[in-house]
């Protein structure tokens, strides 16, 4: 059936032209796609509140993706971990600016090329509570797997996080009595008031992240210290992440460019800048070694 009838008076040609062209552009109507981009309190990357609001090394970066993509529009949206891992998974075009890679997540998500290095969580805990853990330490790392399995203490996690493959292999094996996972916005916050108050004994976290917001909380940082874990890296990945969608594949293969380019010089300085000035020399030059090795470019994608 013709969308537009052929001979008319000259009122209804006029009127039957209007309507013909709202018909034949209508799937344009509504104009240029929107990238919803996902963001949560993970300081030193993403800063939503304090002196310090949305200057983190991602916060900055985010600029800089969002100019990478002239052809979209974009909004922000603020939402816990757990949120953005079921909406990464839901119909849209969502992305995520600072993800770790996991097997399940790859599943529902499109990685980009590694984009950042940051130094890796650890077990945080009061400086008093140190001799709980005495006997499950080994040259200044602490065994998680040993100290779960032994029901010494609760320990404080944020839901839907990833704390990398080994500690997270660790948390699949223990006993849901022993972990706390933490659903909401303020979740490390929260951990670190629990903690003072001696609810949990430690929680999982970034050092940095851990010592901003106890300083957001009226805590003293300097009470706090950070464990390394036995078995896990010093470092890890971020990637950005979008809905494995082919236009979320679109965004991320146009992304890929603009981070192989920003991400041994001005990414890499945006997060060391947040750190000691003695750790900033060591941090860029192991980074630029890692990425100059080209070695993680490939693997974030594979099923």
């Amino acid at each position: 059936m013709d969308l537009c009838p052929r001979i008319l008076p000259t009122g209804s040609l006029l009127l039957s032209l209007v309507l013909c062209a709202c018909l034949l552009t209508a799937p344009h109507a509504q104009g240029r796609e929107t990238i919803t981009w996902l963001l949560r309190d993970l300081a030193p990357l993403i800063i939503a509140r304090g002196p310090d609001r949305n200057r983190g090394a991602v916060d900055q970066t985010l600029p800089l993706l969002r100019a990478a993509l002239p052809d979209y529009d974009h909004s922000v949206l603020r939402v816990n971990r757990a949120r953005a891992s079921q909406m990464l998974a839901e119909p849209g075009l969502y992305c995520d600016p600072a993800l770790l890679w996991t097997a399940q997540r790859a599943q529902t998500i499109f990685y980009s090329v590694p984009s950042m290095n940051v130094l890796s969580s650890a077990l945080i805990m009061q400086r008093s509570d140190l001799p709980l853990i005495a006997r499950f330490m080994e040259d200044g790392k602490v065994d998680l797997s040993a100290l779960l399995r032994s029901n010494t203490i609760a320990l404080g996690t944020i839901a839907g996080r990833s704390y990398g493959r080994v500690v997270d292999s660790i948390l699949a094996e223990a006993k849901g009595s022993q972990i706390l996972a933490h659903h909401g916005n303020d979740a490390m916050g929260s951990l670190l008031r629990m903690e003072r108050l001696g609810r949990i004994k430690a929680l999982l976290g970034y050092w940095l992240e851990a010592r901003y917001q106890a300083r957001q909380e009226g805590l003293d940082p300097e009470q706090l210290v950070q464990v390394p874990i036995k078995g896990a890296a010093s470092t890890q990945i971020v990637h950005v992440g979008c809905s494995d969608s082919p236009i979320g594949r679109r965004v991320v293969d146009a992304l890929n460019p603009v981070l192989l380019e920003l991400r041994n010089n001005q990414l890499a300085q945006l997060y060391a800048q947040w750190l000691a000035p003695h750790e900033q020399p060591g941090y860029l030059r192991e980074t630029q070694a890692l990425f100059n090795t080209g070695g993680n470019e490939t693997y974030c994608n594979q099923r």
